[in-house]
């Protein structure tokens, strides 16, 4: 399969998982779950209530790390060769969120979970089949050299400031996404911890992802030669 099409593939995927995601909130099908204090998920049904349901999704970490390995999987698909600090830091983005995003969700959040219905595929394609597509396409087809090391700390930047608007927004509603930046439950510095321990396991993830490129870059060059 030709590098743009395994990309176009993926992105789809990932498109197709947001898309369902998002029809489900909008229609609010969704299965009806106990849901705990001050999180995410108290609103109106019907139209009473749309505007909540999808601002509450949208600023849900996992789909903010789908979306943009969407993104980045369509830009690659379209065209492979590319650059730039930005390029890089978001690249970069769409490996290590999407894999915090699949490891917390499989070692935290799983067991508690209550998925049902057509909620179930969603569930899997972004919490599963995207991130280790994501990571799988990336080790076999790179591109290489678009993870740099600079890029470990810019990556930083977006998951940062998704931190800042989730508690900044919930000091306003009174309510989180998720159980380890629940201020309400936890306490502020409780949670800053938290944010801290994920980026600095977010910057181990970037080193790892940046010394396996330059390892298979090197090993690659080494065997043409």
């Amino acid at each position: 399969m030709k590098f743009w099409v395994t990309h176009a593939v993926a992105a789809s995927i990932a498109w197709f998982g947001l898309a369902l995601g998002m029809v489900l909130t909008v229609f609010n099908v969704n299965p009806p779950t106990t849901i705990a204090p001050n999180s995410l998920g108290l609103n109106d049904d019907g139209i009473a209530g749309l505007v909540g349901r999808v601002v509450d999704s949208l600023s849900y970490f996992t789909n903010l790390s789908n979306l943009i390995v969407a993104v980045v999987l369509t830009m690659l698909a379209r065209k492979s060769a590319r650059g730039g600090v930005s390029w890089h830091a978001v690249r970069m983005d769409s490996l290590v969120m999407i894999s915090i995003t699949g490891l917390i969700y499989a070692l935290v959040l799983a067991p508690e979970a209550q998925v049902e219905g057509v909620d179930i595929v969603v569930n899997a394609i972004k919490h599963y089949i995207v991130p280790a597509l994501t990571v799988v396409i990336w080790l076999i087809l790179g591109p290489r050299r678009q993870v740099t090391f600079g890029s470990i700390f810019t990556a930083l930047v977006i998951p940062l400031a998704w931190a800042a608007y989730t508690l900044v927004r919930g000091v306003f509603i009174d309510a989180y996404p998720y159980g380890f930046v629940n201020v309400a439950d936890l306490g502020l510095q409780s949670v800053l911890v938290h944010i801290a321990g994920i980026a600095a396991f977010g910057m181990v993830l970037g080193l790892i992802f940046w010394g396996l490129d330059r390892l298979i870059s090197t090993v690659r060059k080494s065997a043409v030669q």
